[in-house]
């Protein structure tokens, strides 16, 4: 059925979940039972609502009633692409994609705030951690018009995680951001110097998490350094198979191409984004 449809007079009884997500820059309110099964998506721009189930379609409604501004088409989607199908099978519980950069400190920060007398003599190294997240995190979005898809906050076994994840046409990179703010930073290969801080082995590892990436996505995934807003950088020697980039030049990866077609982008993007695939690296 395709023609235009009004917006129902009042929301249905509540049996089924309506949960935003964001593709391609773009918002879809999509529609399940409460066991997470996809049946439906209403695309705002677009003004339809695509339907697996014809049989549903008046629950559909209803469930959307709230979110309707305007008339919509109501009809059976467009053949579904590989990722599309791999998106409409996930549960929202095992989807990665809604994660926000810096969700696993965002959560830890809510449930420990962090207060106290030395809460306040010391900054909480947690919430610059979590700076470097969120601006590392923005930039990387904004590439999501050249092609690119990025995930933040994966979680890996062991309490690990990748900071961020992006896929693009020139390749996979798994990116671990630095909180670097007006200070020196001197890299001596596997060695970061931050300041008048002591060593610490970053370059190990952002190594340590493309390589488990790479062991779940089964392709060929690059370690990158994001320092933001660093006073200064020295390399002692240029590192080995690690880009390093500050928050500014990040965008540069949107130069990048030739390794991966768009199909294979939207294909990885659909598998990293499912929890279970990190489930055994």
């Amino acid at each position: 059925m395709s023609g235009p449809r009004r917006q129902p007079g009042r929301p249905g009884p509540g049996r089924l979940r309506v949960i935003p997500s964001w593709s391609h820059g773009q918002e879809r309110l999509y529609v399940c039972h409460p066991d997470g099964r996809n049946i439906a998506w209403y695309d705002r721009e677009a003004a339809r609502v695509h339907l697996l189930s014809v049989d549903e379609e008046d629950d559909v409604l209803d469930a959307l009633g709230p979110y309707l501004t305007g008339p919509v088409a109501v009809g059976p989607p467009p053949v579904p692409t590989a990722a599309e199908l791999a998106r409409l099978s996930l549960h929202p519980d095992d989807d990665l994609a809604p994660n926000r950069p810096g969700e696993a400190l965002l959560i830890a920060l809510d449930r420990e705030p962090g207060h106290g007398p030395t809460h306040l003599l010391r900054p909480d190294p947690r919430r610059r951690a979590l700076t470097a997240e969120q601006t590392v995190g923005d930039a990387l979005d904004s590439l999501d018009g050249a092609g690119w898809r990025a995930l933040h906050s994966v979680p890996l076994p062991g309490g690990d995680r990748i900071h961020h994840l992006v896929i693009g046409p020139g390749g996979l990179f798994a990116v671990h951001s630095v909180y670097a703010r007006k200070q020196r930073v001197r890299i001596d290969d596997p060695m970061v110097t931050l300041g008048r801080h002591e060593p610490e082995p970053l370059l190990r590892r952002a190594r340590a998490a493309a390589d488990r990436a790479s062991y779940a996505l089964t392709a060929e995934v690059h370690p990158l350094l994001a320092l933001t807003t660093p006073a200064d950088l020295r390399l002692t020697a240029p590192p080995r198979d690690v880009r390093i980039l500050d928050d500014q030049t990040l965008t540069s990866l949107a130069s990048l191409g030739g390794v991966l077609k768009p199909a294979d982008v939207e294909a990885l993007y659909a598998m990293a984004r499912d929890r279970h695939t990190w489930g055994r690296v």
